[in-house]
């Protein structure tokens, strides 16, 4: 039935939950009186449930600065310290890949079960890693061990891909870019929150006890759980998109857009879970505990967080591939920055250029995915341009692009395996990262060359 701007979206009780079966984002009446409200009711705990998982996503990040000494006297790591290194170093890698590889059926869980019934699954599937590794980590477990409960918590990985996948579908065009940044700067924080968490942690009853740090998070899995049951909503658009994933396969932008996010949200995510290990690794002699690392751990994943959502509006006002390309530029002489610092062994100047390529990658976070819906709106508009009604196209750009958001979500976060992979292989090697700082530049110089080439050299429509 028709929605006038005086109701509310028409909603049943269908596959048991709430759906809302008449959405129009796009509708400026309808927004005004209604949609804006119940969009932004499911942002903020939508913003909250992918914060938790995050955190467990990222939990080994943390864990790691508690394996310590004891657990090398016990048997956990052995070999020597470029060994043990790089061992550890796989432990932070298995989630980020776990995380990579759940995001494509995270993705389309949504349109299958809805955007609120799937947040409900998956914020309580955060309780397995959780309680596993309170319940085997202390010194002496195997390393094998360790990696199993280290690759459960790439569930907390997936929760990202379904979150920017429902709330694509509530927000219209024209403000995309802000609610995905926002969406996903506010699950990033997630990342510093609980090195914060871990930091405090270790600056109070020490680095004997981490399963502290567990036990802070159970009563906030389980508070994301029931919320999402009783706060959010599901969209009927979502649902019944056959063929979406082989028909964004075949879409070449699909590609683009996957690699792009490798340079941005690879860095973000790789970075975040390796910093704590390459300070204490290059700069031994400076963090001789592992609350000196953590000291420094937490800042640039949180302002990588934090200028996320500028990421998105700048690209909503300038547009995303102008804001992309010329943040790849300025991630290439970040890394840069890093490779000097670690040639001439300035502590300082190598933590400014690391937050540097924190904050810059979570910019272009923002303005990629801004990207992303742009892109298919531009299609849109050329098929109705050429003839095709307008909601069949909407509809297609939707379908479209929610399941280039998965794809891209999902290959983008391989790129922090390959960043913890490039880190391990360096020190093994070299004892040092410089290896690795060489193939990040002339990574982001790769992408900035291919953002040029498809979105913005003349003759083609920029995005």
């Amino acid at each position: 039935m028709a929605v006038t701007t005086e109701t509310a979206p028409t909603t049943s009780t269908r596959r048991g939950g709430r759906w809302i079966d008449d959405w129009r984002p796009e509708d400026p009446q309808f927004w005004a009186a209604t949609g804006k409200r119940i969009a932004r009711r499911n942002l903020w705990f939508s913003v909250f449930s992918e914060h938790i998982g995050f955190s467990i996503w990222s939990l080994w990040s943390v864990m790691v600065l508690f394996l310590g000494p004891a657990y090398v006297a016990a048997g956990t790591f052995t070999g020597e310290p470029p060994e043990v290194a790089a061992q550890k170093f796989l432990l932070t890698a298995l989630p980020t890949a776990l995380g990579a590889f759940v995001r494509l059926p995270y993705t389309f869980a949504v349109a299958r079960f809805g955007g609120r019934n799937w947040t409900i699954v998956s914020a309580a599937l955060l309780l397995v890693p959780t309680v596993a590794t309170a319940l085997v980590l202390e010194p002496g477990v195997s390393y094998s061990t360790l990696l199993l409960v280290a690759c459960l918590a790439g569930v907390g990985g997936g929760n990202f891909a379904s979150s920017m996948t429902n709330i694509n579908a509530f927000y219209p065009e024209r403000e995309k870019g802000w609610a995905l940044g926002l969406n996903a700067g506010g699950g990033n924080l997630g990342v510093p929150v609980i090195q914060l968490v871990g930091l405090l942690v270790l600056a109070t009853v020490g680095a004997e006890h981490p399963r502290v740090v567990l036990l802070v998070y159970v009563p906030f899995i389980v508070l994301a759980a029931v919320g999402a049951a009783l706060v959010m909503d599901n969209l009927t658009t979502l649902a019944n998109q056959p063929r979406a994933l082989r028909d964004a396969a075949r879409e070449r932008h699909t590609w683009v857009m996957s690699f792009l996010y490798i340079g941005t949200f690879g860095s973000f995510i790789g970075f975040s879970f390796a910093f704590g290990q390459v300070l204490t690794n290059q700069f031994a002699s400076s963090f001789a505990t592992p609350l000196a690392a953590a000291s420094l751990t937490w800042l640039g994943p949180l302002l990588g967080s934090l200028i996320r959502p500028v990421g998105g509006k700048l690209a909503d006002r300038f547009g995303g591939a102008r804001i992309t390309l010329w943040n790849f530029v300025a991630m290439a002489v970040g890394a840069l920055v890093v490779f000097v610092a670690s040639q001439v062994g300035s502590l300082p100047l190598f933590v400014v250029g690391f937050v540097l390529l924190f904050v810059l990658s979570g910019l272009g976070n923002g303005s990629t995915y801004k990207m992303i819906p742009a892109v298919f709106r531009v299609q849109a508009m050329d098929a109705v341009a050429a003839g095709e009604e307008s909601a069949t196209a909407d509809r297609r750009a939707l379908r479209m692009s929610g399941a280039v958001i998965g794809i891209a979500g999902a290959v983008g976060a391989f790129g922090g395996v390959l960043v913890n992979l490039a880190f391990r292989q360096s020190f093994l090697t070299t004892g040092t990262g410089d290896g690795a700082y060489l193939v990040f530049i002339a990574f982001y110089l790769v992408c900035v060359a291919v953002t040029w080439a498809v979105y913005l050299r003349p003759g083609k429509v920029a995005v």
